[in-house]
């Protein structure tokens, strides 16, 4: 599956941006799809993940109650909406596949695809 994210840009403190991740190719067979983030100096880290079974959502701490993740299966997109952006939200946003069974799966070792990753920045 190739996947395609979208939607970052620059936004103050408590702002809202929108990602987008478009599939294509063997789209939407993924058990899970996931979000992930990676800041300048650190590792990539899980941020949200939403899967087949059940259609449950899982969420990092860090983010849980204020970003939110969907997917449109009609359109082959996932999303992220996310509220109250902070300065230390900032990074680049990857969208993943995982053709793994099961859920609530959160290292990128567990995601084969990857989009090419998004910029967040936020300004304080």
């Amino acid at each position: 599956v190739q996947l395609q994210a979208s939607g970052g840009g620059l936004v103050q403190a408590g702002g809202s941006l929108r990602l987008s991740c478009v599939a294509s190719g063997r789209t939407f067979g993924a058990y899970g799809m996931g979000w992930f983030r990676q800041a300048t100096g650190k590792e990539r880290e899980f941020v949200a993940s939403i899967w087949l079974s059940g259609g449950g959502t899982y969420y990092a701490d860090s983010v849980k109650g204020r970003f939110t993740i969907s997917r449109d299966n009609a359109k082959n997109t996932l999303y992220l909406q996310m509220d109250s952006l902070k300065p230390e939200d900032t990074a680049v946003y990857y969208c993943a596949a995982s053709f793994l069974y099961g859920t609530d799966r959160r290292r990128p070792v567990d995601f084969g695809s990857w989009g090419q990753g998004t910029l967040v920045t936020v300004s304080s």
